[in-house]
């Protein structure tokens, strides 16, 4: 997520009650971010040692920690008891909760070509772009940015909070405080009952032209391509990549931080646990190619009549 404005270190430094600066005091901090989708002029944490060093190399430039570290140049190190919290702090403040008070939030922007059909929910900072038709019941969260000639079909959830947690030492799910949104590219739809979770901190995106059945799930930050075409039931995990052009069939599930290449076939009811290479097509659980996986089915229904044939040898063999 970007700050409304540049956020010197010292500032954030007193924010989160950092007991050491080590680095370059004269940084301002751009937004808030985590490892995975981080930026130049992000603020990043890290409460495990083990983590310090990819978060150090990383492209943020302030570092949440909560031991001393040597600093690389260009970069801030902030020494917190409790990083996570520090960092889930910083976000409240500037995406603090406020609970709606309209259907449509006063602070939303909705072009007067866009029709918003009886008990839409557009959420504040909410952008809704010219030419869109926001069905009955859909709802829009804070800070989604929904594009040009988009059809959000009744009942579809736009923005949720991020299903993302933390474990902590008593083993409780601490939830980081969504900050992200979600972002809808031109010409696209989505079916009615869709859920699309907000970003952590980042964006989910979902590019322009593409098309979703009815009851599909988004994850936090997760990236669908332009073109793309997924049945019912379709389920994406959170922070997977998707391509261009790629078309999921009904029931099939995508596991989480993967990435699926451009023009893929997913075929219905697949389960998809690695990344997928580009211009080919799927199926099975796990999923395989297409015509790797049928033979292997062929091999499994021939496999009963191996298995008499097989134990008949062996009893012939056995009692001559």
């Amino acid at each position: 997520m970007k700050l409304p404005y540049p956020l010197p270190v010292k500032e954030i430094a007193e924010r989160i009650g950092a007991s050491l600066i080590i680095g370059d005091d004269s940084i301002k901090a751009t937004g808030l971010n985590e490892i995975h989708k981080v930026e130049h002029g992000d603020v990043i944490f890290s409460d495990l040692e083990k983590y310090f060093e990819a978060a150090l190399k990383s492209a943020a430039s302030v570092i949440i920690l909560n031991k001393e570290s040597s600093c690389p140049p260009g970069k801030a190190v902030l020494v917190v008891e409790d990083p996570f919290e520090a960092y889930n702090s910083l976000v409240k403040a500037f995406r603090p909760f406020i609970p709606l008070t309209a259907n449509v939030s006063e602070s939303a922007i909705v072009h007067h070509s866009a029709v918003i059909e009886p008990n839409a929910v557009i959420g504040h900072h909410a952008v809704i772009g010219q030419h869109c038709h926001i069905q009955a019941n859909a709802f829009i969260g804070d800070y989604s940015v929904i594009g040009d000639y988009v059809n959000i079909q009744a009942g579809a959830l736009i923005g949720t909070h991020a299903f993302y947690y933390k474990r902590s030492s008593q083993q409780a799910h601490k939830k980081w405080h969504t900050g992200g949104r979600v972002v809808i590219g031109d010409h696209s739809e989505i079916g009615a009952g869709c859920t699309i979770n907000a970003g952590v901190s980042g964006d989910t995106s979902i590019g322009a032209g593409t098309k979703f059945d009815s009851q599909i799930h988004i994850g936090h930050d997760a990236v669908i391509g332009r073109d793309c075409l997924f049945a019912a039931q379709v389920g994406i995990g959170g922070n997977t990549t998707i391509g261009d052009r790629v078309v999921i069939y009904g029931q099939s599930g995508i596991a989480q931080n993967l990435t699926i290449g451009d023009d893929v076939t997913v075929l219905a009811k697949t389960g998809v646990t690695r990344n997928l290479q580009s211009g080919k097509t799927y199926f099975g659980s796990p999923a395989e190619e297409v015509t790797v996986k049928f033979k292997q089915l062929a091999s499994l229904r021939q496999l009963p009549e191996f298995m008499r044939q097989f134990n008949k040898s062996v009893s012939e063999t056995e009692n001559p």
